[in-house]
């Protein structure tokens, strides 16, 4: 078992999405998001730094990374975008497209 098949088996992983956006630094970052199956649903990781980022379980990915990204936008983080890069140990090729969040006002 290659070492993407074994973290796609471990906690749950059912996908990774690319996130972008801009830090309260003004710096560019890129990192991936992690999706976890829970027993409700599913809860999405981020880790920037020494920070670390995770949401609450929902019924769907799309619920758990926009939680996600709400918690990252109070923190200050700005410009986000995000998309789905593997799902399971599918990597889909950067086929998917970009998902824009809109800066709080």
């Amino acid at each position: 078992m290659n070492s993407l098949t074994s973290l796609f088996k471990k906690d749950g992983l059912v996908e990774k999405h690319q996130l972008e956006g801009v830090d309260p630094s003004d710096r560019y970052f890129n990192r991936a998001i992690l999706v976890n199956r829970t027993t409700s649903g599913y809860a999405a990781k981020v880790m920037y730094e020494a920070l670390t980022v995770e949401g609450q379980s929902h019924p769907t990915i799309a619920a758990a990374v926009k939680e996600l990204i709400e918690k990252l936008s109070r923190l200050g983080f700005r410009r986000l975008r995000t998309r789905a890069n593997f799902k399971g140990t599918k990597y889909l090729a950067e086929k998917e497209t970009w998902t824009d969040y809109p800066d709080p006002a």
